[in-house]
């Protein structure tokens, strides 16, 4: 493994910028301080100008194997995960086969311990049936339970409330939600396609995954979580009406009920269909430009816990359908540090709050195992980014294995130079510098 010498950093870290050098050896940072003496076994890498932040954990991702491996592949999306700079990744069971068995959970680790660039942990699914094996599941090695208790694909949509009972009831462990109500969303759906039939648009999404949809169904969870006082973790929350169920007046670490917002939902508006269409078609929708302003004032007052992309890739093909067959989801693992550190060009987010909300508050909530700070002692997963050096997201440059993006032709305020997995550095300056599988991640539970 890298003996690395990080030297003359702007470090981000636990709400400081401080100029330092930093140490790794074995994988872990040993050392942080001013003018460490190089020893002559470091590779030495010089970041003056550059800041130097932890690796972004992102909490929700889609890799699309096994089964859809024609949209993506765990090693290549990790890939572009690397060179966006984020080091480790959680991902959803909605697979084919859907991951509902201990035995297939196991399979998707031993994929990604082969392939992934980055570290790696995988969500346990939940279906109206599985209840056995998700109560087998390991709290120490995964990274929690997904429940779908709406827009499902396969056998994961969760929708027998005696279920949904026992299990908020019996998991020891965290369980993460996608909600918005079925019911809502087939009535709208009806609606629409009687008024418009096949001349129906993605203008039409957010209406159909409206805020009623959202609001029932997170409102549903909160109430079985408070109930039964399990810890639940809701994802992608996309309305301004959701956050009055989030409590901010306690620290993070204290928290049962936590929330995550997506970039998009804080990047594109409705008023963006008409410009992108199916290619911001996404489960929930992104909604009114008012709910993406009320949503940056939830993260910053820390109502929302911590950004996520949500990453779900999908053929250029797939996206060119009409609106009702179009697939729901859009490609972003590469871009959510870079999208945000424009926010923090544009004063909407400070630095500090950048990492606590993609570093330290994923670490916190899943509670990782040394990952999420830069600390002696820590795993080193790190990223250099480069302030002045401007990035302009193309089909050359797009390393997701759809290849494209609908940030294609916006220019980025900085770019990443380095990404460090887990004491490996492993993309420099625009390219791979090794194959070098990334970690599981553990948690300390």
């Amino acid at each position: 493994m890298s003996k690395l010498l990080i030297r003359n950093a702007r470090l981000v870290n636990e709400n400081r910028i401080i100029e330092s050098d930093l140490c790794v050896d074995l994988g872990i940072i040993t050392r942080i301080d001013t003018h460490i003496p190089d020893e002559g076994s470091y590779k030495v890498i010089d970041a003056k100008g550059k800041y130097l932040l932890p690796g972004v954990i992102d909490d929700q991702v889609h890799f699309r194997e096994p089964g859809l491996t024609h949209k993506a592949t765990i090693a290549s999306e990790a890939r572009a995960a690397v060179a966006g700079g984020v080091t480790s990744f959680m991902e959803m069971p909605n697979t084919v086969p859907n991951a509902l068995t201990q035995d297939l959970l196991a399979q998707k680790y031993a994929i990604a311990a082969n392939t992934s660039l980055a570290n790696y942990s995988f969500f346990m699914g939940a279906s109206n049936d599985n209840l056995d094996e998700v109560l087998r599941t390991n709290i120490n090695d995964v990274c929690g339970i997904k429940v779908f208790m709406g827009s499902s694909t396969g056998n994961m949509l969760v929708d027998n409330e005696k279920v949904l009972d026992q299990l908020f009831r019996e998991s020891p462990m965290l369980i993460a939600t996608h909600c918005e109500d079925e019911a809502t969303i087939r009535a709208n759906t009806e609606h629409y396609k009687a008024e418009y039939g096949e001349h129906a648009t993605a203008g039409l999404h957010p209406l159909i995954r409206n805020e009623d949809a959202c609001l029932r169904s997170s409102s549903m969870a909160v109430e079985l979580a408070k109930r039964h006082n399990t810890r639940l973790h809701i994802l992608h929350i996309s309305t301004a009406d959701e956050l009055a169920l989030f409590d901010n007046s306690i620290p993070l670490t204290q928290k049962r009920i936590t929330a995550e917002v997506c970039v998009h939902h804080l990047w594109f508006d409705s008023e963006d269909y008409a410009r992108l269409g199916n290619l911001i078609k996404c489960n929930p929708a992104i909604k009114a430009p008012y709910h993406k302003q009320a949503l940056l004032a939830g993260l910053k007052d820390d109502r929302l816990d911590i950004i996520a992309t949500d990453h779900a890739p999908h053929t250029w093909t797939e996206k060119q359908q009409p609106y009702w067959q179009a697939p729901s989801g859009l490609p972003l693992v590469q871009h959510p540090l870079l999208l945000m550190l424009d926010f923090v060009k544009q004063g909407k987010l400070s630095l500090e709050t950048l990492v606590r909300k993609m570093c330290h508050a994923p670490a916190d909530c899943f509670q990782i195992d040394r990952r999420g700070y830069i600390r002696e002692g820590y795993w080193a997963d790190l990223v250099l980014v480069d302030p002045a050096q401007p990035m302009t997201v193309s089909a050359e440059n797009i390393l997701y294995q759809c290849g494209w993006s609908p940030l294609d032709g916006h220019t980025f305020g900085a770019s990443v130079t380095h990404t460090i997995v887990s004491g490996e550095l492993v993309y420099e300056n625009g390219r791979f510098v090794t194959n070098r599988p990334g970690e599981r991640l553990s948690f300390i539970r």
